[in-house]
């Protein structure tokens, strides 16, 4: 799928913003990242708006966590060029703007919550008089606010994960990145995190968000980003992502050649009775069932349902190692 031409690729040199809106929270051009002969990133492009939830989506190896410490100044790229918030990465004038929450992160445990925020109070420069307030709102919002002086090493992972959310929101940050943020939550925390990411984006914060619970991207981001080998591979809103249906047939009398002439009708995936056609325009399956008909084929059921996520995901990548 070509990447809308509106949307996350770029191709203009400098944090420049298309109709005289605001500098957007992120805009990268070819960024690349190279470790020897491994090519971690390949030409990385993409921009994006403030105030907006964005997923940043792709496999294992796939040049997610090399893009997010660049972007974050952690490392410096081989080439190519980025910017956060109107500053080149890797300048200090940028990071204080910025709160992030690492996938992996530990915080002592003979600490209280509260001393871990005063401690990030400092470093981020949070004035004294005015510690105890955002302290008080960051363990409210994540609701840590009763436990706030008990020790971490008495916490669940999953109030650790709040704590490290509280983190990410000190200083009101206009961007904050968040790594796998609901990997360590139940299905109540996970509700939770989703109105704390959309409450940031009601403030006018931007959510760079990573996450491999491919659902909870669905449910909360504005637009998404799929990368693969280093590179963005699609990106769009989700509309413009899933913008067919998957249908599920079951059918039997189909040999391999009669099958293959099907593929016409969407990305198919051939599990033996079972047929599954991605992407396929609803208003196609009476065309489908006759197609399959006529190729001497009986049709037991057809079972239509809107493409997810998961399965669009799947999809590209599938299409890209076939490549």
């Amino acid at each position: 799928m070509p990447v809308p031409s509106d949307e996350v690729a770029v191709a203009s040199r400098g944090p420049i913003a298309a109709g005289g809106d605001a500098v957007p929270a992120i805009h990268a051009v070819d960024l690349t990242k190279r470790y020897g002969h491994i090519e971690a990133l390949a030409g990385l492009s993409m921009s994006v708006p403030r105030g907006e939830i964005f997923g940043f989506l792709g496999p294992n190896g796939a040049g997610k966590t090399t893009a997010v410490k660049l972007l974050l100044g952690l490392t410096t790229p081989t080439a190519g060029d980025a910017w956060l918030l109107g500053e080149p990465i890797g300048r200090a004038e940028a990071r204080r703007r910025v709160g992030y929450l690492p996938e992996l992160f530990r915080y002592p445990a003979w600490l209280s919550p509260v001393e871990v925020l005063q401690f990030h109070c400092r470093l981020i420069g949070v004035p004294g008089s005015e510690r105890g307030i955002e302290i008080d709102s960051a363990l409210t919002v994540v609701g840590l606010h009763e436990r706030g002086r008990d020790r971490v090493g008495t916490f669940s992972k999953g109030m650790q994960q709040r704590l490290g959310l509280a983190v990410a929101m000190l200083g009101a940050p206009e961007i904050v990145f968040l790594d796998e943020p609901t990997s360590a939550l139940d299905p109540v925390g996970r509700h939770d995190v989703r109105e704390i990411i959309r409450d940031l984006r009601g403030r006018g914060t931007a959510v760079f968000l990573n996450s491999h619970l491919l659902s909870e991207v669905e449910q909360v981001c504005d637009r998404v980003a799929v990368v693969d080998r280093g590179r963005v591979i699609a990106a769009g809103t989700m509309d413009q992502l899933l913008s067919g249906t998957t249908v599920k047939v079951r059918a039997t009398g189909l040999d391999r050649e009669g099958k293959a002439k099907l593929a016409s009708f969407g990305h198919l995936d051939d599990e033996g009775d079972q047929l599954t056609f991605t992407n396929l325009n609803t208003e196609r399956v009476p065309e489908l069932v006759a197609a399959i008909v006529a190729l001497g084929g009986r049709v037991y059921e057809v079972a239509p349902r809107q493409q997810t996520l998961e399965d669009r995901f799947l999809q590209l990548i599938q299409d890209e190692e076939d490549k």
